[in-house]
């Protein structure tokens, strides 16, 4: 299959470049510059003499060519003006441009509402053209709104793409991802051959294919993240080892404490897709959301960063009242605390408040538990079984996870709970 460049080196080297015959839809959110890396790709274009069709439906003439100026070659260029005559509804704010128009090759669609005539038009041009062609279609969104349903576009589309394919050109679909349904993207990813998904995550840029035909490499598939300096694009790698290890740590460090997805997210004011993708390692958090994610699990931060391999533990461990850590609250109810964490054991340290009856255990996790009650008293529920212990008793879980707590004492009850 023979290739081209997008005009990214990073991006040719994420998805193997661009192939001859690919239609490339790029499924974008609003504020994540997609439009520099169409920009890169008309810029490679006339740097390979070859000719790129552009086809406007959200854009004037005047916006287009601002865009490209600075890399214009006007032998390589036509546009289809279907702005204009469309969103532009006939102002003279627009048409004015064609009044003193510059010697380009610009071809104005007068009805681009009329779909079979827009097709038309464009096919005569295409017929016209060498092999090897490219195109940017700027918003297939666009024609949506112009042509009023997902129906029409979804039919153009199909015919267009499998010709263009067979014109042996490259393409450009651009679609804003919020503005279609499901149904409709997904059944642009059946016919296409690349899409890629550009999206922004706490002020972080992030690139992500969907969809590489013919390409054996899965990396593309992961979340990267991208930034975008004086119009060059860096996209960066996951970082491997350790950086990997990190989501694993939070997703069992927030299970400990009872905590949902949607809990921790809340606390450490993120999203909980957020959140899921750390702990399924699909993206490494930057620096600040990692430390609101720590603070909000109550940990040290350096107790997710720290490699097990090669630390020498010391054969003693003092935790002092001042300094104890906790771990987890639910405001009003009850409080857990870190006294010993290390490895293969644990010991919490659990004062749940006077009148309180939780729902649920207060560690989620299949292991053995010594659970002995430093104060107070409390009812606990196992496997449909209520009873009651006093300071001094002990229970033993073997695997079993309590289904109630209830402090039916004056004050608050104190349980240190150790656990392998």
């Amino acid at each position: 299959m023979q290739k081209i460049s997008s005009g990214v080196k990073n991006l040719d080297s994420l998805i193997d470049s661009l192939y001859i015959g690919d239609n490339i839809v790029w499924e974008v959110d609003a504020g994540t510059s997609y439009d520099v890396f169409i920009q890169h790709f008309i810029k490679q274009s006339f740097h390979e003499s070859q000719t790129i069709v552009y086809v406007s439906f959200n854009s004037s003439p005047q916006n287009v060519l601002s865009r490209i100026k600075d890399f214009m070659v006007p032998d390589y260029f036509i546009l289809f003006d279907c702005f204009t005559s469309g969103k532009g509804k006939n102002d003279e704010t627009f048409l004015k441009f064609y009044k003193n128009m510059p010697g380009l090759n610009i071809v104005r669609i007068e009805d681009p509402k009329n779909i079979d005539h827009f097709t038309h038009k464009i096919n005569k041009i295409e017929e016209s053209l060498p092999p090897g062609a490219r195109y940017v279609f700027d918003s297939l969104t666009g024609m949506q709104d112009l042509w009023g349903n997902e129906d029409d576009t979804y039919k153009f589309f199909t015919y267009m793409c499998p010709r263009l394919y067979d014109l042996e050109t490259v393409a450009y679909w651009i679609l804003e991802k919020d503005a279609h349904s499901q149904k409709f993207k997904a059944n642009l990813r059946h016919i296409t051959q690349v899409v890629c998904e550009l999206y922004s995550r706490r002020e972080e840029l992030y690139i992500k294919a969907h969809k590489l035909e013919g390409r054996p490499d899965r990396e593309a598939f992961k979340p990267h993240c991208y930034e975008i300096k004086a119009s060059d694009i860096t996209i960066s790698y996951p970082r491997k080892g350790l950086s990997r290890e990190i989501g694993s740590r939070i997703k069992e460090a927030r299970a400990r404490l009872g905590m949902n997805q949607k809990e921790l997210a809340d606390k450490a004011d993120v999203t909980p897709s957020f959140i899921s993708q750390i702990e399924n390692n699909q993206i490494s958090p930057s620096l600040s959301s990692f430390l609101q994610i720590a603070d909000a699990l109550n940990i040290d931060p350096t107790e997710l960063l720290q490699q097990d391999a090669g630390q020498k533990a010391l054969p003693w461990h003092i935790t002092r009242e001042s300094i104890r850590q906790r771990l987890y609250e639910r405001e009003g109810e009850y409080s857990i605390y870190s006294v010993v964490s290390n490895g293969d054991s644990s010991v919490y340290l659990t004062v749940i408040n006077e009148g309180k009856t939780l729902k649920k255990h207060f560690l989620q996790h299949k292991k053995n538990e010594f659970i002995y009650v430093l104060s107070g008293e409390v009812s606990v529920k196992v496997e449909h079984n209520e009873r009651h212990l006093r300071k001094g008793d002990s229970l033993y879980l073997k695997g079993s996870i309590p289904s109630e707590w209830r402090n039916t004492s004056r004050g608050e009850v104190d349980l240190l709970i150790f656990y392998t």
